[in-house]
């Protein structure tokens, strides 16, 4: 395994020490990052993920600590280290565009290249290629007031990519676009990360972005509060290997880092769930079927909730809808107390036991969702499938690729409609039936 890119040791930033009015920004930051990983500073507004990030760009010296890129501590660098240092090694992108007015697109592309004493031909070869990469090239010519801030903030990544840097910064880059924009840029991001295996660090306090990242690193009140890896994507660092449930709650807390186990639960029912409801039904879906999730209403009151016109305080299903609708969830809910009951029978030595009881269990309700019979050997196949997925040996797209591979392939031989619809049951299953200690586990 190559070594870090990027070693953070210790780092303390405190601004007016020994003042009264000092504030200790960053509180003994630890950190290791890997040539080619995708790294997200995440956490609210004010709890020092810029300030590591600047940290990182040079800008910003510790008080104490090191910040060791690529084996040197950049805080030694001479005045002429540290030009070359953010010019060839750090490419950097902001919430605001910083573009010059007065000057075209290519030329504000170009700029960073000057300190190179680039050839202007040169450089504006370079600038034309990478806007039309980006998907801006036709602007190339025209002044920024010209282009929409989705546009602009392309061109800022051309501009952050121009003298070919090992690492790229971003610091709330997609913050004043809106959402079409804002996934464009960072698919950009995301196709530098893949394609040219560019170590990105961008800082966001938006979950929503947190699965572009192979790990995201917490950071709270100045100080690292966990580091978590992306179970969807290959690791590049060392990450912890030890056999954990990976379910659909794992990507949940991705989407929703502050909510409670049993508000994580609610958001997986209702995905399950909900079909062609506006935003106010599925509001208030989410507390009905809490109450249920919570056994505060059986299932004749939840399917009244459901079918009970809006403006009277329910859902306004027809009657169809909300049977269908309190069918499922109480077949769920049944399974899934018997998936923990089983569970809690499972000491730590025998869970991950492939013959136990709870991995016989859950296969059955898998086999009764497919609604056929399998053969002999597509059973045990699909019980070594759930063993895999349970004790997180595999993801939920190797898992789907099982039930679709043939039985000769120690598949289930299911067509790729089926195998989708089996799995989100499974995922479904496996989340309901998590129990409030799992979620700190996660």
């Amino acid at each position: 395994m190559a070594e870090p890119i990027i070693r953070i040791r210790n780092m303390s930033i405190i601004y007016n020490k020994g003042k009264d009015n000092e504030f200790r920004a960053s509180d003994g930051i630890n950190m290791e990052i890997y040539p080619g990983e995708y790294i997200i500073f995440f956490g609210p507004s004010g709890c020092g993920k810029s300030t590591a990030l600047y940290s990182i760009l040079g800008i910003l010296q510790p008080t104490s600590g090191e910040v060791i890129v690529k084996g040197e501590d950049i805080y030694e660098y001479t005045a002429n280290d540290m030009v070359r240092y953010q010019t060839e090694v750090i490419g950097i992108m902001y919430q605001a565009f910083y573009l010059i007015p007065s000057l075209t697109i290519a030329d504000n592309v170009t700029l960073p290249m000057i300190f190179q004493g680039v050839h202007p031909t040169i450089r504006r070869q370079k600038a034309e290629e990478l806007l039309e990469r980006f998907g801006v090239g036709m602007h190339a010519h025209k002044l920024p007031e010209a282009l929409s801030g989705g546009q602009i903030q392309r061109v800022s990544v051309a501009r952050s990519f121009i003298n070919d840097p090992e690492i790229i910064l971003a610091d709330e880059p997609v913050g004043n676009l809106d959402s079409v924009s804002a996934d464009a840029v960072m698919n950009t991001l995301d196709e530098i990360n893949r394609r040219d295996k560019k170590t990105i660090i961008l800082v966001t306090h938006d979950a929503k972005y947190l699965p572009y990242a192979h790990r995201i690193i917490y950071i709270r009140d100045g100080r690292v509060v966990r580091i978590v890896p992306n179970p969807e994507k290959k690791q590049i660092a060392r990450v912890d290997k030890q056999k954990s449930m990976v379910t659909e709650m794992e990507q949940l807390v991705k989407i929703h880092p502050y909510l409670s186990a049993s508000e994580l639960k609610v958001k997986s029912m209702i995905n399950y769930l909900t079909q062609d409801l506006n935003f106010e039904q599925i509001i208030r879906l989410e507390n009905f079927a809490k109450l249920m999730i919570d056994g505060k209403v059986d299932d004749e009151r939840f399917y009244n909730n459901l079918t009970t016109d809006f403006k009277k305080g329910g859902v306004g299903l027809d009657a169809k809808q909300g049977k269908e609708m309190t069918a499922k969830i109480a077949k769920l809910l049944s399974q899934s107390k018997d998936f923990r009951r089983y569970r809690r029978r499972m000491d730590e030595n025998n869970f991950f036991n492939k013959g136990n009881e709870l991995i016989k269990h859950i296969t059955s309700h898998l086999v009764e969702a497919y609604g056929h019979k399998l053969e002999k050997i597509a059973q045990k196949n699909l019980t070594e499938l759930v063993y895999g997925r349970v004790s997180g040996l595999i993801k939920k797209d190797e898992f789907v690729d099982g039930l679709m591979n043939e039985l000769k392939e120690k598949g289930v031989g299911m067509n790729k409609e089926m195998a989708f619809a089996v799995t989100q049951y499974f995922e479904k299953l496996l989340t309901a039936g998590l129990e409030v200690e799992d979620r700190a586990a996660h």
